[in-house]
């Protein structure tokens, strides 16, 4: 008898066992208690970006049934390493270009989509001075104070400080002062303020706040146009099963054919169309910086 009642007591505690560890087992990637999360880069206003970002996620909710949750980066640095940590801090991203970049190389992102833009696959940055600043060319920028959205910005710093060195200005020693101002709006109100003499963004970034700033296409102008630049879009950790990626860009494409979806993207990050576009298509852009000598360091030091 008391063998039998051994017995049954090492059943049960076998039995509590599995169910203290079947009680442990994470959440199927996906699901409302362990959601995918989605990174986003602070490109414009926050709030702006926030509001359009979790729409976007319902709306693919509802397309794929799986669950999202959205994060915006307060840098775009914090965006890459939320990608490359180990283990990730981020399931899937909206990097911009050299951001992508600096993640790709590290083994961090797969490029699955890109977004369109005016019928574009590609954009332009621009840089912006006062109109009664007198500031006409890049060489003029010596010694002044330069307004950048974040030092990894393409078309708002890496872009213009390759155009710098072209034009004898170091933006390393040559500028009074560089300003991270967190986003390109920021870039756009400084330079119309004076609180910077100059600064980069991408083209045209003023029309986002013309409402604040009914006069800017006119107290500001542009004395250069950056060359062609990949847009930013979507990336997946190389760890996301395939499946579920799959879902995920099948899903994004049928909201971007709705008009309720291109309303969503286009709060976001002004997103009109997306297309499937793999890590290739910023070969081209690797290639200005290899040109140029650039490395992800030269840039995270300045």
């Amino acid at each position: 008898m008391s063998k039998k009642i051994a017995w049954t007591g090492l059943v049960l505690v076998l039995v509590s066992l599995m169910v203290v560890v079947g009680g442990c087992t994470p959440a199927e990637l996906g699901t409302e208690e362990n959601p995918i999360i989605w990174v986003f880069v602070p490109s414009g206003e926050t709030e702006r970006v926030t509001a359009g970002a979790e729409s976007v996620a319902e709306l693919l909710h509802e397309e794929t049934g799986l669950y999202f949750e959205v994060r915006v980066a307060t840098e775009y640095a914090g965006a890459v390493e939320a990608m490359c940590a180990d283990p990730a801090e981020a399931h899937m991203s909206s990097l911009a270009t050299f951001a992508y970049v600096m993640a790709a190389d590290r083994g961090c992102a797969e490029a699955a989509l890109l977004s369109v833009r005016y019928g574009s696959p590609t954009y332009n940055g621009q840089i912006l001075v006062r109109a009664d600043s007198g500031i006409t060319s890049l060489e003029d920028l010596e010694g002044m104070t330069f307004c950048r959205p974040d030092p990894l910005s393409t078309s708002g710093w890496v872009i213009p400080s390759i155009m710098l060195r072209g034009a004898g200005v170091d933006p390393n020693t040559g500028l009074a002062e560089v300003v991270d101002a967190g986003s390109h709006d920021a870039v756009a109100a400084a330079v119309y303020d004076g609180t910077c003499d100059a600064g980069a963004t991408y083209v045209d970034a003023r029309t986002r706040i013309e409402e604040d700033y009914p006069d800017i296409m006119e107290q500001t102008v542009v004395i250069a146009i950056e060359p062609d630049i990949p847009n930013d879009g979507v990336q997946f950790i190389p760890s996301l099963p395939s499946e579920i990626r799959d879902q995920i860009v099948n899903g994004l494409l049928a909201i971007a054919a709705t008009e309720e979806g291109v309303a969503a993207l286009d709060t976001a990050y002004q997103w009109q169309e997306l297309m499937v576009a793999g890590d290739s298509f910023y070969d081209p852009f690797r290639q200005i910086l290899q040109a140029a000598g650039i490395s992800a360091e030269d840039l995270v030091g300045d």
